[in-house]
């Protein structure tokens, strides 16, 4: 197949709204900032939309376009990029183009007719389903005894949904061929955990070991007790505190939600020691860059007490990730949950990818730490490993 004509075709099947998803990635050029492009079909008011996701190094965008002004993007898609992986209603195609655009086209018409979902504002398509009863969330209060959700429990619902989406991406990154090692460090009162460990071990059938650790020993006590209830063996709580947690080796995935300030860095440390291949954190209440700041070029800002402890939450969050970055790992700041729920809705989300940080992201790295003053616990941590 020539190029032309694969693009034709492609066209076509989009137009005719067959397409369920795409991926396309491995850009031409090394300076092409956004490394991968995700489709889907959506319904934006009742108007068929192709929403396009753009996956920079650390951040995700969005851009939903009538389909009918489309068929320009994917165009320019083919001219920047070399592979696609798309999924048609009854077709699975893979395209690899060569740089003098020949086509190599794979298809695969096996496997049984695709449904197309095009919910977007209307109910989510949610990981866990809202009409089905869960053992675990039931016993955490967040379902009736029906299965139904409790309507003062819906934005915790929404909240364990979007958790379990990253842990649904991050199973590419975790062992297949031995058990998964998985520490929560600050579970509290263990939404989160249990949905972990629901989803990897019940629904995917994974082998997995984890363990929450939190210093309220009235919670770890009740979360012990609706484990062993629930027959999760695999699952532990244990009354500890981060610091001082040294009986592992070797952890596959870290999660830590809402650990309050350096706390936050420290299981990040522990994270990178351990060689964890993934690592979830939401941060908490960052008051050590706040405490730190000299920047006398930005004090039309910090002298608002309100800005410069916004201004120093995102600094530090950014500071994490770009350490995570140089010690390698291909890490990304995301919204965890909508910013009306709780403004600590930023979640740092790292895969260990092993690769090695150049000069010049090194010299930016440095240059944003001179410009604030900033002396980040994390660094020090992890002084061996910058």
């Amino acid at each position: 197949m020539i190029f032309e004509e694969m693009k034709t075709q492609l066209t076509e099947r989009i137009l005719q709204q067959q397409l369920v998803t795409a991926t396309i990635s491995q850009p031409r050029m090394k300076s092409n900032e956004v490394k991968r492009i995700k489709l889907k079909p959506i319904l934006l008011k009742d108007v068929y939309h192709i929403q396009i996701e753009y996956q920079f190094e650390r951040i995700l965008k969005h851009e939903n376009v009538p389909l009918e002004d489309f068929p320009v993007r994917l165009a320019l898609f083919f001219n920047e990029y070399r592979q696609a992986h798309m999924d048609f209603i009854d077709e699975k195609v893979q395209i690899q183009l060569s740089k003098k655009n020949k086509v190599l086209w794979k298809s695969d018409k096996s496997a049984a007719p695709k449904q197309i979902n095009l919910a977007h504002n209307r109910q989510k398509n949610y990981l866990l389903r809202e009409d089905q009863p869960y053992p675990f969330l039931i016993r955490l209060g967040v379902q009736s005894e029906e299965g139904k959700i409790k309507k003062q429990k819906y934005d915790k619902f929404k909240q364990i949904n979007r958790f379990i989406e990253f842990i649904d991406d991050a199973l590419a990154y975790l062992p297949k061929d031995r058990q998964v090692r998985i520490l929560d460090f600050g579970s509290g009162k263990s939404y989160l955990t249990f949905a972990l460990y629901h989803y990897l071990k019940v629904e995917k059938g994974l082998d997995i070991r984890v363990t929450g650790l939190d210093l309220k020993k009235e919670v770890i006590e009740e979360c012990s007790k609706i484990a062993n209830d629930l027959g999760y063996e695999q699952l532990e709580f244990l009354v500890g505190d981060i610091n001082d947690y040294n009986s592992e080796s070797n952890v596959d995935m870290v999660v830590t939600l809402h650990a309050c300030d350096v706390a936050t860095d420290m299981a990040l440390a522990r994270a990178v020691k351990w060689g964890a291949r993934v690592i979830l954190s939401v941060p908490c209440c960052q008051h050590e860059l706040n405490r730190q700041l000299n920047t006398p070029a930005l004090d039309i800002m910090l002298q608002h007490g309100f800005l410069r402890e916004r201004f120093a939450a995102l600094a530090t969050d950014a500071i994490r990730a770009e350490i995570l970055s140089l010690v390698g790992y291909e890490a990304q700041l995301l919204e965890f949950i909508d910013i009306e729920n709780t403004p600590k809705n930023i979640l740092i989300r790292a895969y260990h990818t092993g690769k090695k940080t150049s000069s010049e992201q090194r010299a930016r790295y440095d240059n944003f730490l001179a410009l604030l003053n900033a002396q980040p616990f994390l660094a020090k941590e992890l002084e061996t490993y910058l």
